[in-house]
């Protein structure tokens, strides 16, 4: 079945919409989202950030760190740097959620991301993402360009009790 452009578009709104809740706030690139709390956290803002860690992505499908300890309720400003030589992500949520948009991400490998707790940046590039981790446990993150996750590109953020 031969499918528009538009149709494209109301199915990925639709997805989106139905998937998993994204939480929200304001985050660097200026849109308002309404306040809500996911299963991984919420948006933060940069006036309650306690502390600020780098993280940078390269081209051997890693993350340098992958492997991050937080405590609950603590907000972190993740600066995060492609030091590459092509285009990466880094997508915060739960196993769950990184594998259902990587099956989104194989159908549309050019999909444009506007959510809180995800940025996409080209080679040499910096973004944000602020983070407030209100729940003890894991959360994940990823890079869910076609192949990247595949290739290791992912890791781990161990939220501590408070």
């Amino acid at each position: 079945m031969k499918r528009t452009k538009s149709q494209i578009m109301i199915l990925l709104a639709a997805l989106f919409l139905s998937g998993a809740a994204i939480a929200g706030g304001d985050h660097p690139a200026g849109h308002g989202h309404v306040e809500h709390e996911s299963a991984i956290g919420k948006s933060g803002s940069a006036g309650s950030v306690n502390r600020t860690i780098t993280v940078s992505m390269t081209d051997n499908m890693r993350f340098t760190p992958s492997n991050i300890s937080v405590k609950q309720r603590e907000t972190v400003r993740f600066i995060i740097k492609n030091n590459g030589q092509v285009k990466h992500e880094l997508s915060l949520g739960t196993q769950k959620e990184l594998l259902e948009h990587l099956e989104l991400m194989k159908k549309f490998p050019d999909m444009e991301h506007d959510e809180p707790n995800k940025v996409t940046l080209v080679p040499g590039q910096q973004g944000e993402i602020i983070w407030q981790f209100t729940k003890a446990g894991i959360v994940n993150f990823a890079c869910l360009m076609p192949g990247h996750y595949e290739a290791g590109m992912k890791g781990t953020i161990k939220v501590g009790k408070k």
